[in-house]
């Protein structure tokens, strides 16, 4: 499995922004009701609306991923815990699965950073990789 090492930091990167792109277009279903989505009216899901296309799009690009990124996380964290635990707490029984992935693997992109392929990385701002080179 070694060989497929080398493949790791590009696939970061395609995963960093498929599921910025996807949590962008959560965002855009609430704001713009895209995505057979419906337009809301609360002032509180419209802020999280663009607080989701923001943030969605900031991590897919790799721009200031790891704030954008730990406020994601956070965001989903209260999501979860305000919309889903209250019926249940097992997120397979109060449909709050989503909430859960996304939280987790928004903190795993706050801890491992923008990758390569990422403005960050362009920038010099972010560490292009975790993974340290061979010798």
């Amino acid at each position: 499995m070694n060989s497929l090492n080398r493949y790791a930091d590009p696939v970061y990167c395609i995963m960093r922004l498929m599921v910025g792109v996807m949590f962008a277009c959560h965002g855009e279903s609430k704001i713009f009701g895209m995505f057979g989505g419906k337009v809301t009216t609360d002032s509180m899901m419209m802020a999280y609306g663009w607080f989701e296309l923001v943030l969605g799009i900031l991590i897919a690009i790799g721009l200031l991923t790891r704030v954008a990124a730990f406020l994601a996380s956070g965001m989903m964290a209260i999501a979860y815990f305000k919309a889903h635990a209250s019926g249940h707490f097992l997120p397979i029984v109060n449909k709050g699965e989503l909430a859960v992935v996304y939280c987790f693997l928004f903190l795993f992109v706050a801890f491992y950073g923008p990758g390569r392929w990422a403005i960050d990385a362009m920038m010099g701002r972010g560490r292009g990789s975790t993974v340290a080179p061979n010798a």
